[in-house]
């Protein structure tokens, strides 16, 4: 189901095409179309909050440099999956342990301290005189001793179909985006309860069979995260 496909299902099932609304100062409008494009960014943003499918992972490399043990957030940034470091000299890959960030501050008090880093965690966002930093940043501990190449894992906000025509979701699993930005578009029209306890159960059944996807089929063991993993059969 792509973009065009996805607004005339969604128009036909609520039996609405959401006429343009003025509001009361008689300029501002909310349109038709930017109506059904809040509805599925909504249900994308849902979805993608509540399974952990490997295509809204994306991997990334970077380079930790000697004496400074921060490394920014790729900009679609999300949260983190894995963070690995390369030693140059040999190419051997090391997995860094997740912590907080007050963990690495108690166990490596003193950041002139270097040696091979062991644990990561997110730090951020950081104030610059009065200037508050949206992006994020990984720290490690140690603080590198050398520069070391990072490969970096991480979940991201995949293009939303509304802008790229087509999505993974919509190709392969359009029932959770479809009743998802249902779901919102019976919310918008104050629809009435037997309707949307009608779109909510589809919803919910659709999420179920794409939860048993991402954490099931998708998944086995996992080395240092504690990831869920539904049993399948």
């Amino acid at each position: 189901m792509n973009y065009t496909e996805l607004k005339k299902a969604i128009r036909g099932y609520v039996e609405n095409d959401f006429p343009t609304i003025t509001f009361s100062d008689s300029v501002t409008t909310f349109t038709s179309d930017e109506q059904l494009d809040t509805f599925i960014k909504q249900a994308e943003q849902r979805i993608y909050n509540t399974v952990q499918l490997p295509i809204f992972r994306k991997s990334m490399t970077g380079v930790f440099d000697e004496d400074n043990p921060y490394l920014s957030c790729p900009p679609d940034f999300l949260a983190p999956f894995s963070l690995a470091l390369i030693v140059p000299a040999t190419g051997r890959r090391y997995f860094l342990l997740n912590k907080d960030v007050e963990f690495i501050r108690e166990a490596y008090p003193v950041p002139t301290d270097t040696g091979r880093p062991r644990h990561y965690a997110i730090f951020g966002p950081t104030v610059n005189g009065a200037v508050i930093s949206t992006n994020l940043s990984y720290i490690v501990g140690p603080t590198p001793d050398i520069d070391y190449q990072a490969e970096i894992h991480y979940f991201y906000y995949p293009e939303s179909i509304v802008t790229a025509s087509t999505s993974w979701l919509g190709n392969n699993f359009d029932s959770a985006l479809l009743y998802g930005a249902l779901r919102e578009g019976y919310m918008f029209i104050k629809a009435e309860q037997d309707l949307m306890a009608k779109v909510e159960e589809k919803y919910t059944e659709a999420m179920s069979l794409l939860k048993t996807l991402s954490d099931g089929k998708d998944r086995m063991d996992t080395y240092r995260t504690v990831q869920a993993r539904l049993p399948v059969s």
